[in-house]
């Protein structure tokens, strides 16, 4: 099994031109549907967040300030234990995207003719830039939605909008930003293993350890 190292070594080697290559070969067009922007049944929305991405969200122009940390990530539920009044404690190793009360991102909108949008759709994360694709590398995460056609190293996953036509520069701008998150993914990894140390949080509280650290949910340092 190769290293951490070793795998982000792989990913900063991949050629914008064969994932394009490949993105063209399976195809895909945004049908704006919005299925991999909700909840499926008690199954809430979640997509993995770095810690940037959080705070470009929260400065971003088009919200003027209109968001904090809390609006804009939660802790990854995976791994964390629910407490009897319905909420989360421990320790978990990625944010995700917040959530509404139906369980769809909270960026998530969509119109009366059913018509899916994002209000961030400038500001998305990486994993949202290039849904329904992945790399097949071992420290890449794997978003919502079973692989259903490889080529090559790059997967797709469920998504209506696959097998439809997409222009070379579509496909070569997707490319570049799998690339960017493959890379993106495996730093994070590395520097999570690295700065990881045990923080118990105590009962009915949760701890997120990210590449910055061991912080709390609205964001802040847990040693601050």
């Amino acid at each position: 099994m190769q290293s951490l190292e070793a795998e982000l070594e792989d990913a900063r080697q991949l050629a914008v031109d064969d994932l394009a290559d490949a993105i063209e070969s399976i195809g895909f067009e945004c049908t704006r549907c919005g299925a991999c922007c909700k909840g499926h049944g008690e199954d809430e929305h979640t997509a993995t967040v770095f810690p940037d991405e959080v705070r470009d969200l929260e400065a971003s122009e088009s919200y003027e300030g209109e968001y904090d940390w809390r609006d804009v990530a939660r802790p990854m539920p995976y791994g964390l234990s629910k407490t009897e009044d319905g909420g989360f404690e421990g320790e978990t190793f990625e944010w995700a995207l917040q959530t509404d009360s139906c369980g769809d991102c909270t960026f998530y909108e969509e119109d009366e003719d059913g018509t899916g949008a994002c209000a961030a759709h400038d500001d998305r994360p990486l994993i949202c830039r290039t849904y329904p694709f992945s790399v097949a590398l071992a420290g890449t995460s794997q978003p919502m939605g079973e692989a259903v056609e490889t080529e090559g190293v790059v997967r797709a996953h469920e998504c209506e909008g696959l097998g439809r036509a997409i222009s070379r520069e579509d496909a070569e701008d997707l490319a570049r930003a799998l690339k960017e998150r493959a890379v993106r993914e495996l730093e994070e990894a590395i520097a999570v293993r690295d700065t990881y140390e045990p923080a118990p949080p105590a009962p009915g509280e949760v701890v997120v350890h990210d590449s910055e650290g061991a912080k709390r949910i609205d964001g802040t340092p847990l040693d601050d």
